[in-house]
């Protein structure tokens, strides 16, 4: 039995250790260092679609009035210690998140705020894809 367990975990080290090299390199909220994002690495089939105007607009379709929305919610704002920005990764604790109306157009995300600004996020990563000014 423990021969059997050994080689289980003899089989699965590798994984982990592609596991943490996997990926593009992203700051990492919970230490204030980098990591690699294995999350993001390979295919996005699972990531929703994102639906912006051949322009290279926004995704949300009336920000004015999603910002209105999202104030008039009266959520309470996250605080992170530096500026937050397209690309940003929210830490998994802490945040709270909401799923967008769809009548904003952004199917398949969430939004939340952070430093009183409303923000989309992508869920399965947590980054900060666009920012509600």
């Amino acid at each position: 039995m423990k021969r059997i367990l050994f080689a289980v975990v003899l089989a699965a080290l590798p994984a982990t250790a592609f596991a943490q090299t996997a990926g593009p390199i992203i700051r990492d909220p919970a230490s204030g260092g980098f990591t690699h994002d294995p999350a993001l690495a390979g295919s996005d089939m699972f990531a929703p679609t994102l639906t912006r105007d051949p322009a290279g607009g926004t995704m949300i379709s009336d920000e004015p009035g999603f910002r209105n929305y999202v104030m008039a919610q009266h959520m309470r704002s996250y605080r992170y210690a530096e500026p937050v920005a397209v690309g940003t990764v929210l830490p998994s604790r802490g945040v709270v998140y909401h799923v967008v109306p769809a009548e904003y157009g952004a199917h398949g995300y969430r939004y939340t705020v952070v430093n009183d600004e409303p923000v989309i996020v992508e869920p399965r990563t947590r980054r900060v894809i666009e920012v509600i000014d």
